[in-house]
């Protein structure tokens, strides 16, 4: 009797998809698998040092910038790698996930880059995955072009020289990708999103005068940089493109991460592009990791903790700093108003609002700005414009009258603003709203008039957790209503109720409300925080 032919190591456990095998060639999954046997480990580490440092943070209350690399901060000779043309001017970059419609529509936006989002805009179940990827394929190759099923419309490509640069974001290092297993293991989502689009496009994309560009996210300290900069070098020899081709921007949307500013670039300093200050998740991460802290790091409602903050403009103007020292870009941070086709009075005050955001974020030094709806992309153009005129950014600002210290970047208190009992029936309504359609696949879903994303169910439920145990007090109805357990799930009771009665019952019984609901509840209530919300969720979703 022969012995058994030798298993692949790599096994995708998945029912197959149509035009699966163009993203899972052999020759891709290999790449893949060579990424995990020699980077995971490294993974698993950080994350185990995430811990730590979470337990050193809840031992102390505090954080500084780190004495051991203060030799980093203080040489100025040091600079990240030259933009290349295609990545030089960015004064506006739109957000997606990477379904056909939006790939068409925010490559025709009129924005210079399109964030490709295999991340918070994207709810990864395997389909979302593997198209994604052909779908970004697809448009490289000008295959692409998309009928919608309802309106009959149908969507096409512009010209070349017309269309934004893409800047892909794979999964944070948190996350694995359950369909694909090498030598029996999970492999981490980052490597799978990362490794199939570099594998595939990394030359294509040289070729048509651009190249393998990447957001970073979740980073939360420059030894978690230094692994993604060790990847990048290994990937570029590994498919034979000069090294320095790839370019990565980090979201510094981690409290951590903004204490590291300088090492983090330091670390990618031949393949870095620039960082970004996001809103949503670096509040989700001060939570987070201050949720020991006492009264002084307790948030009010998410809608009142804006840019103007003290704490936040500390990060963001550090940022500008930090990056225009170095010769990296500074991107600001997102307008997520999704306009109203039937309610011009509420786009007329939303759009003032972004354009007072932007005008801001021009004004403080950032080279670009987020948007998350085509609407959106004239009026951060037209303040960037403004400032920038014909030059490409405005890296030559150095903000040399920023001095940030240490404190300013917590000084959480110094915002003169209470947690409301509307602002808590909003994160419950937003948090199973959101929840809901993530388990359906959705990761960028319009709520009352804005693109929310996990980031925004990771805020709202991170402050239900605080605001309980922390016994806040709101005002409500002309009494003192404390902020309990029993509360949340009365008002999310209510708002399942409301749900219910807005779209109809059988509309609701063929959602995922109850579980949505439930899941909420879970991750707001358990005495044990959870690192991540789409970790639970993960397990829950289908597909």
């Amino acid at each position: 009797m022969s012995a058994p032919a030798p298993s692949s190591p790599v096994v995708v456990d998945a029912e197959p998809l149509p035009r699966q095998d163009e993203v899972l060639t052999a020759e891709a999954l290999a790449f893949v698998a060579e990424l995990h046997r020699r980077f995971t480990p490294r993974r698993a580490g950080l994350l185990a040092r995430r811990a730590e440092r979470r337990a050193e943070i809840a031992r102390t209350s505090t954080l500084d910038f780190l004495p051991e690399t203060a030799a980093i901060r203080a040489d100025d000779s040091w600079k990240v790698a030259p933009s290349p043309a295609a990545l030089n001017d960015r004064r506006v970059e739109i957000t997606g996930p990477t379904d056909r419609k939006m790939t068409i529509n925010a490559l025709n936006s009129g924005a210079k880059i399109w964030l490709a989002d295999f991340e918070d805009a994207s709810a990864p179940t395997w389909e979302n995955v593997v198209t994604g990827q052909l779908n970004l394929i697809d448009a490289y190759t000008r295959a692409i072009d998309f009928t919608d099923p309802n309106s009959g419309k149908s969507y096409a490509l512009k010209a070349e020289d017309e269309l934004a640069t893409v800047v892909m974001r794979p999964r944070g290092w948190h996350l694995n990708e359950r369909h694909l297993l090498v030598d029996g293991e999970q492999v981490p989502g980052a490597f799978v999103d990362f490794g199939l689009y570099f594998f595939h496009n990394a030359q294509r994309l040289l070729d048509l005068g651009k190249g393998p560009y990447f957001y970073l996210p979740k980073t939360e300290s420059h030894l978690e940089a230094r692994l993604w900069n060790d990847v990048f070098v290994f990937a570029q020899d590994y498919v034979g493109v000069p090294q320095g081709s790839v370019r990565a921007t980090v979201l510094i949307e981690t409290i951590t991460a903004a204490y590291e500013m300088e090492e983090i670039l330091y670390e990618l300093r031949d393949h870095a592009s620039g960082l970004n200050a996001g809103r949503w998740d670096y509040l989700f991460s001060i939570v987070k990791n201050f949720r020991d802290g006492g009264p002084k790091f307790v948030l009010p409602d998410r809608n009142a903790v804006t840019m103007t903050a003290p704490f936040m403009r500390a990060y963001t103007e550090l940022l500008v700093r930090t990056c225009h020292k170095r010769g990296a870009h500074a991107i600001g941070g997102m307008a997520a108003f999704i306009p109203s086709r039937r309610d011009e009075a509420v786009n007329k005050v939303a759009f003032e609002k972004v354009k007072a955001d932007k005008d801001r974020e021009a004004g403080d030094g950032f080279d670009g700005s987020w948007v998350a709806h085509p609407d959106l992309v004239p009026i951060a153009m037209a303040s960037f414009d403004a400032v920038l005129g014909e030059k490409p950014n405005q890296k030559d600002r150095l903000r040399e009258d920023v001095d940030v210290k240490a404190a300013d970047l917590i000084a959480v208190d110094s915002l003169h603003a209470k947690p409301t009992y509307p602002g808590l029936v909003n994160a419950v309504q937003v948090g199973i709203r959101y929840i809901e359609a993530w388990l359906r696949g959705l990761g960028a879903v319009a709520i009352f008039n804005l693109m929310e994303d996990a980031a925004t169910a990771e805020i709202s439920r991170s402050q239900i957790w605080q605001w309980i145990n922390a016994g806040v007090e709101f005002e409500h109805a002309g009494n003192t209503v404390k902020a309990t357990p029993e509360l949340a799930r009365e008002v999310a009771a209510e708002e399942l109720e409301n749900i219910r009665a807005e779209i109809g019952p059988d509309a609701f019984a063929a959602g995922h409300w109850q579980q949505a609901h439930d899941l909420l509840l879970e991750v707001a209530l358990d005495d044990d925080y959870a690192d991540f919300l789409t970790l639970p969720a993960y397990e829950r979703l289908n597909g």
